[in-house]
């Protein structure tokens, strides 16, 4: 039995990154945020009242019910209570709640004409004392200008499909929705919608479907788009609405309606069968947020963050749905279901070039696949020396609840099976020690704490803030450790919440240095799930939904935040990763980072400075000279630049020849893919020998100084 405490305790009713990422994924499973083109507007309002909403044929969502109203007022006092900004709810909430909505609905600027927002703006500094007031109506009155719109798009669009469009023009259309604006007017619209559907055909053209079959696809896609919203219920609005107030005092707070928190419950229950993938809708399409480790997509390798699914298909031979523009729910009830069946997914790798094809089996998420393993690796040294070092694969911070609180002496957590497996290596002689952590989106703050403890001998590991300014310290407080010799900890921008604190303590306390990406994710705070019906029923509670509140920030023994910042390596590796707008501070209004002071703490002589400066010339030095690791760069320059481009050319040829360029850098990257193991503990990469080459001179080094032994 491990020695050490199983449980601590830790802030009541804060969520795990697990927890926090499962209700993210809830929330975003039935949240509508959608978009696929413009509007027009006429009347302009000119009193500072609010607008009565508007009556919209086969609009359900008429009018904000009282029930609607009680629970904006309770929002609007929730927030500034609880938040950890303690901002109150003001202007410039205010301000950002509008744009939010606003891009909910129309993130692409394709359907609003400019003299819609214009009138919609004049409220942008009234929705903070409309909420409070449990006035809903400039909600109602944004969504049916919007439904208005997308019925005269959609029709203009059917027309658009039926004349002819010239392939051979030299223009352009802009991607990114920063560098564009809301049409002047019909013609400008008209124009707008014309270049749109040009790019459509074109990208279905690249995965040879052309003519009538490609603009029948078309057709069914913005006529389900303008359906979609005909069905929109008021929970639907209220949840929508709210959101984009909770959302503009950071991105993790959101607010579930009634109907979705019973969806929640019932996906809780459910979250370990499917594909094991977390998705979110941008700009009308399923993106791809979070691999979950040990589930079906991350088994079958491909399925990587940040990719676009475009269709599902059932079974074998089951049609291939077009799922661009659907709604996320929809798409979810497509994508999951029972262990054991196949599902198709059509995915475009990053979001471009084109469409592949994956046979993905579902299955229920196994701890096993999960769980860390070790590997002892020979690795052989540029110079010709060998060294024994022993690598951890942790995909995840773990432990089982249900058991450590029964007090069962075997209860599985990745403290205990990473304590294990270092007695192994010790068994075996390793000189060093590599834990990745490349993939590991976080999990048990518990577990952060009591596995850094198994590398120090004791002292604090993380602080916290809560939104009264309260700090608390979070320490190991079991006395010696179980590996004392060189450690490096191995990162990515993927690696997030747990795995930033484990990695940020570890740098603190200068016990060993991290390799990797320049930073780690930067998910620095902690949310928690209010039920509303609880704080205003004392007895037979009603279902009035919840809100999910970011209250606490993480800190370091130092003092730095890893919000937005993440835990910067000491060594850094080329990666395409490292480039990819998947971090805290690519989401809108993310919390900045602060500092609080640091706290006293051992500080091991294990990172000196001459030696890191070494260990980065050695490596800089390598990576120059490895032709792969020189392809890589290329391909990551050829990525920033794509990335960079506002605009994408709508003449065939010069379309064509852009499309080839991506399947060809595309292709590059699934060959690499293809010759990986996921199964594997130690991949035999470049990048993972590069890894082993700086950790090797990291144990020379230290040895040299006579600074530690193995063990």
């Amino acid at each position: 039995m491990d020695s050490r405490s199983p449980v601590r305790s830790l802030p009541t009713r804060t969520w795990t990154l697990t927890a926090v990422l499962a209700a993210t994924f809830a929330t975003a499973l039935i949240t509508l945020v959608a978009a696929l083109s413009g509007g027009q507007a006429t009347a302009q309002v000119a009193t500072a009242e609010p607008p009565a909403a508007e009556a919209v044929a086969d609009q359900p969502a008429a009018e904000p019910t009282a029930q609607d109203r009680r629970i904006a007022k309770l929002i609007a006092q929730l927030m500034p209570r609880y938040h950890i900004s303690m901002t109150g709810l003001d202007d410039t909430i205010s301000e950002r709640a509008l744009d939010l909505y606003l891009d909910r609905f129309d993130p692409m600027k394709l359907y609003f004409l400019q003299s819609d927002v214009d009138q919609f703006r004049q409220y942008k500094d009234q929705i903070d004392d409309m909420v409070k007031q449990g006035r809903l109506e400039l909600a109602y009155v944004i969504f049916n200008r919007f439904t208005e719109r997308v019925d005269e798009r959609v029709a203009m669009a059917l027309e658009l499909l039926d004349s002819d469009l010239d392939f051979t023009k030299e223009e352009s259309i802009v991607v990114d929705p920063e560098a564009t604006s809301y049409a002047a007017n019909e013609q400008e619209a008209r124009d707008r919608w014309r270049r749109q559907i040009k790019y459509a055909l074109l990208d279905l053209r690249d995965d040879e479907t052309e003519g009538e079959e490609a603009k029948d696809i078309l057709r069914r896609r913005y006529q389900r788009y303008a359906r979609r919203f005909k069905t929109y219920s008021n929970d639907d609005l209220l949840e929508a609405y709210l959101t984009s107030v909770t959302s503009a005092f950071d991105p993790h707070s959101t607010y579930m309606s009634p109907s979705t928190l019973e969806d929640f419950n019932i996906s809780m229950g459910l979250r370990l069968q499917g594909i094991g993938a977390a998705l979110r809708e941008k700009d009308g399409n399923t993106v791809v947020m979070q691999i979950i480790p040990g589930g079906a997509a991350d088994q079958d390798g491909r399925l990587k963050p940040d990719d676009v699914i475009v269709s599902v298909g059932q079974g074998d031979g089951g049609e291939m749905v077009d799922i661009v523009e659907m709604p996320l729910k929809d798409v979810v009830s497509l994508i999951r279901g029972n262990a054991g069946t196949l599902v198709r997914l059509g995915v475009k790798v990053g979001g471009k070039g084109a469409m592949e094809v994956y046979k993905i089996t579902r299955a229920k998420v196994e701890l096993e696949q999960s769980a860390a393993r070790g590997k002892v690796i020979e690795h052989k040294m540029p110079g010709g020396e060998t060294r024994k070092i022993g690598f951890i694969n942790l995909p995840s911070f773990y432990m089982d609840m249900q058991a450590a609180r029964e007090q069962r002496p075997d209860f599985r957590s990745s403290t205990r099976d990473v304590r294990r497996i270092l007695e192994e290596f010790k068994g075996k002689g390793v000189e060093g020690v590599v834990i990745d952590l490349s993939r590991n989106g976080g999990g048990s703050l518990t577990e952060a704490i009591n596995l850094t403890g198994l590398f120090i001998n004791r002292g604090p590991v993380v602080q916290v803030k809560d939104s009264g300014g309260q700090i608390q310290q979070y320490n190991d407080e079991e006395s010696g450790t179980v590996w004392s010799g060189p450690l490096v900890v191995l990162t990515s921008k993927f690696s997030a919440s747990a795995s930033e604190i484990f990695a940020g303590a570890i740098k603190d306390y200068n016990r060993g240095i991290i390799v990797g990406d320049p930073a780690t994710h930067g998910k620095g705070t902690v949310q928690t799930l209010m039920d509303l019906g609880e704080k205003l029923f004392v007895v037979q509670r009603e279902n009035y939904g919840a809100l999910k509140v970011t209250l606490q920030q993480f800190y370091l023994p130092d003092g730095e935040s890893t919000q937005r910042s993440g835990v910067r390596a000491d060594v850094v590796l080329p990666s395409l990763t490292q480039k990819m707008d998947v971090s805290e501070s690519d989401l809108k209004y993310a919390l900045e980072t602060d500092r609080i002071n640091g706290t006293r703490h051992d500080v091991y002589n294990l990172v000196p400075t001459e030696l890191l400066a070494q260990l980065r010339r050695n490596s800089e030095s390598r990576v120059k000279s490895d032709k792969e690791f020189v392809d890589l760069i290329r391909r990551v320059e050829l990525f920033v630049k794509q990335k960079e481009e506002n605009t994408v050319p709508l003449e065939e040829s010069a379309f064509m020849a852009r499309r080839a360029e991506l399947d060809a850098q595309k292709e590059e990257e699934q060959e690499e893919l293809e010759q990986e193991d996921e199964s594997e503990i130690y991949r035999d990469t470049y990048y993972n020998r590069e890894v082993m080459n700086i950790s090797g001179d990291y144990i020379e080094g230290l040895q040299r100084q006579q600074l530690v032994q193995a063990g």
